[in-house]
């Protein structure tokens, strides 16, 4: 308190008559007269109203630029125009003393501090640290704080010790790009930062201890969403030895769910156990394994029904459908919607409506009258009906189908309860699935998780590409009004399941060792079974402030472009620091 006596969000109608010191940053002047002015002080904590009444203290304001420090000595008086908005809304400073402790030297700021959230997001992130003194900026960071401890808390009181793992880690062989650090001491050599600390998490289990968490930072080369940061994000990593599924699951939901209920925007949070849906019926009810429960709609599959349709697109595809009841929207609204669904999906989609007598009408209803009775069962239609379909192989008719649904329940009116928490569960994820480049078997998502069956289902497979897809992995997503939350999965402990696994794609042994070195070794030293979880810190929080990108929770945030533009980075750096690290860089390469 060493420059002031209060704080900007402190002072009340009890403290009238008091002298007292305030410090902050000049948001406001507004001159009334020429020896009259109404200034605005601002910090951290809320804004106090200062009078300025004497020519003196007037000529110095004149002098101070807007977000210009300053410290402000006067006497608290009560308010004749009262704002009952404002906590200090009663009273106001009369000024004996005004002190410029940092002088702002410029007289026009890149955007008004109260109004940033509007200005360009280049602009914001180039001059962050002013982005961050609006209040509406600052209250996402403050609520992170306040989530990142009660998550701390909520872990520390289910039995979790906080272990850190390392920054300066191995090259990862699988996932996204790594950021690789050169090594000065071992020439040509290179460290990774961690995609995650997955090997560190389990072979801590291995080591002994029976519950791990932490805050931990990931760091990943890959483009940006709006959901999803380049560069680094942090999740909440945790691990339990001689856990199941359910211990995960049920953790989890102990920790988050009162998590959203305290902190969350909306007031409405799924109650815990969160329903679980396996991955096959979320992608063929909702078209998504990340499907927003706050939307009513579901996907149907109307392959039957249209079979014999002379339809192009219909023939020898799998065909969707989604349908609505009630459809007022005109011609403009349809052609949006099918062009959105095209530039999001690559795909095509096709429409039908039911008119008041009950007949098929617009879009491909002309192919359609001999399917009618079998879409009409179906799809239970009747006057006022309106089906969007999608047509392909089945997985891309089932996310283009997905997409839709997702379109249409949020642009249709009473198809999305928006103000919730809608959490659930995506469970049996296959365990292996076709690559679309490479046309081989390849695993589906985490290799280390354990397949259902463990080695005899693997064996039972083997050789068999069919049977081989239909294994599933004991891994699951925690999905939260259509955003992946949290990852996780019991792990493939075993290293002969392990190796088995991993020979089900084309690799031995050997190629195991290799790849993952300490952790194979640590497994045939006796490991035991164990699972985890890895939610995402960011993207909880952008949830919990219902905010639409995910830069606006991180305090200092690359660009979609991976640039740091207020402290310009990436950037070159000399020659002897290359040489240090033994780097020569391939000029041609830059152009």
């Amino acid at each position: 308190m060493q420059s002031r006596t209060h704080n900007c969000g402190q002072l009340r109608l009890a403290d009238a008559g008091q002298n007292v010191t305030l410090a902050g940053w000049l948001e406001n002047i507004r001159e009334v007269g020429s020896n009259f002015a109404f200034l605005v002080l601002r910090d951290y904590y809320g804004t106090t109203q200062v009078v300025v009444e004497t020519a003196e203290m007037m000529q110095l304001v004149k002098g101070i630029n807007k977000e210009s420090t300053v410290q402000v000595t006067g006497v608290v008086r009560e308010r004749e125009s009262k704002n009952p908005k404002q906590p200090t809304g009663e009273i106001e400073v009369v000024p004996t003393a005004i002190k410029v402790l940092g002088k702002c030297r410029h007289n026009q700021l890149p955007f008004e501090i109260n109004k940033s959230k509007e200005a360009d997001e280049n602009v914001r992130l180039k001059y962050r640290y002013l982005d961050l003194r609006n209040p509406a900026v600052k209250k996402n960071i403050i609520l992170r704080c306040q989530v990142v401890a009660a998550i701390r808390a909520a872990m520390t009181d289910h039995g979790f010790l906080e272990i850190t793992t390392p920054i300066l880690t191995a090259s990862s062989p699988e996932g996204a790009r790594d950021f690789l650090v050169p090594a000065r001491n071992h020439p040509g050599k290179f460290y990774a930062l961690p995609q995650a600390p997955q090997q560190f998490k389990q072979l801590l289990m291995t080591s002994g201890f029976d519950r791990y968490f932490q805050i931990a930072p990931c760091f990943r080369d890959e483009d940006a969403r709006a959901d999803r940061t380049p560069g680094e994000f942090y999740q909440l990593d945790m691990e339990m030895a001689f856990a199941t599924q359910d211990d995960v699951l049920t953790t989890l939901e102990e920790v988050l769910q009162p998590i959203f209920c305290k902190y969350g925007k909306y007031k409405r949070v799924s109650s815990y156990p969160f329903i679980r849906i396996p991955f096959n019926e979320a992608m063929e009810r909702y078209g998504s394994d990340k499907p927003d429960l706050r939307i009513d709609l579901e996907v149907q599959d109307i392959t039957e029904a249209v079979a014999g349709c002379e339809f192009g697109p219909f023939q020898n595809a799998v065909v969707k459908a989604v349908a609505v009841d009630n459809f007022a929207e005109g011609r403009k609204w349809i052609d949006k919607l099918l062009n959105d669904v095209e530039v999001q999906t690559a795909n095509k989609a096709c429409w039908f409506k039911v008119d008041e007598n009950g007949e098929l009408t617009g879009g491909v209803s002309k192919f359609l009258a001999e399917q009618k009775a079998a879409l009409t069962e179906k799809l239970n239609l009747k006057p006022g009906s309106f089906v969007c379909m999608a047509a392909g192989k089945k997985l891309a008719a089932q996310k283009t189908a997905g997409v839709i649904r997702t379109m249409m329940g949020k642009r249709l009116p009473g198809h999305f309860d928006e103000e919730q928490y809608a959490c659930c569960w995506i469970v049996d994820f296959p365990m292996y699935e076709m690559g679309e480049e490479s046309g081989q078997l390849e695993f589906c998502h985490n290799p280390f998780s354990m397949p259902v069956g463990g080695k005899e289902a693997l064996e039972a497979a083997e050789g068999d590409i069919e049977k081989l897809l239909a294994i599933n992995a004991n891994q699951y997503d925690l999905v939260v009004n259509g955003y992946e939350s949290a990852s996780g999965a019991v792990r493939n402990h075993d290293p002969e399941i392990m190796v088995k696994a991993f020979q089900m794609v084309g690799l031995g042994e050997e190629n195991v060792k290799a790849k993952f070195p300490a952790m194979y070794n640590a497994f045939t030293y006796g490991a035991p079974p164990h699972a985890g979880a890895a939610p995402g810190i960011d993207r909880i929080v952008m949830l919990l402030c219902g905010e639409e990108s995910i830069r606006e929770v991180i305090t200092f945030p690359l660009n979609k472009n991976a640039q740091d533009l207020m402290m310009d980075a990436p950037t070159t750096v000399s020659q002897k620091q290359l040489d240090d690290v033994h780097i020569l860089i391939n000029e041609s390469h830059l152009q």
